[in-house]
């Protein structure tokens, strides 16, 4: 298996295929952080501990390169968890690139009930945090402003993914807020400044005008998604 990667992970493509040799199967990139940086996955057939204390070795070489670490496990594993990390593993399903060896994702899919019931729940506990840091914060501009700057990147994950459920896959930022307010009643303006905020920390949005319209865009989310099924 000869590695395919350019960029940044060529060197992690490089070390994981001389570890694993023949028991390396895929090495795929996938998602994006918000320095414009990519997460990989690293499936093999078999993982032991001496494999755990190769990739630790390597792991100082892949910091010095700017490498996040990569998440590595048995292929079979991946394929038995879908349906605990639904979220999780369907975005990188969604969003990979293969960097080595086939395309490891062929035939797998993640069941949609599976997904609805994720997001039900991160959707809740978004909620509950977003109340309980309110009021830990005691109401101050601060603490309110970084309430919201740090919750937006998981409600833009959470909507995109209510998107899919549609069988909807907006391009951008702009697209998904109008989906957002034409299919399901969200205020576009708030739902814009949301997801602004979650590709930009540093967008000039206001988080204390910006958090009861966040608070109830994220309600009505949330019972949406309690009422959804895929007739809808």
């Amino acid at each position: 298996m000869q590695p395919i990667a350019h960029g940044p992970l060529s060197a992690l493509v490089a070390d994981v295929t001389r570890l694993f040799g023949t028991r390396l199967e895929a090495v795929v990139a996938y998602g994006r952080d918000r320095r414009g940086g990519q997460h990989s996955l690293v499936l093999v057939s078999s993982l032991t501990v001496d494999d755990l204390n190769a990739l630790a070795l390597a792991s100082p070489r892949w910091r010095d390169a700017g490498i996040a670490t990569p998440l590595v496990m048995p292929r079979d594993e991946f394929a038995r968890s879908l349906d605990a990390f639904p979220l999780e593993y369907g975005e990188i399903i969604d969003t990979h690139t293969v960097l080595a060896g086939a395309d490891p994702f062929e035939g797998m899919q993640v069941a949609r009930e599976d997904v609805r019931r994720a997001v039900e729940v991160r959707l809740t506990s978004h909620l509950v945090h977003l109340r309980e840091n309110f009021i830990e914060g005691g109401g101050r501009l601060k603490a309110v402003d970084a309430v919201v700057r740090a919750a937006a990147p998981e409600f833009a994950a959470l909507l995109r993914r209510v998107a899919r459920l549609h069988d909807q896959a907006p391009a951008d930022d702009r697209a998904l807020a109008s989906w957002a307010h034409t299919q399901l009643g969200l205020d576009v303006r708030t739902v814009g400044d949301i997801l602004a905020l979650a590709s930009d920390d540093a967008a000039p949005v206001e988080g204390v005008r910006l958090y009861p319209d966040y608070l109830a865009v994220a309600t009505r989310l949330r019972e949406l998604i309690d009422q959804w099924s895929p007739a809808h």
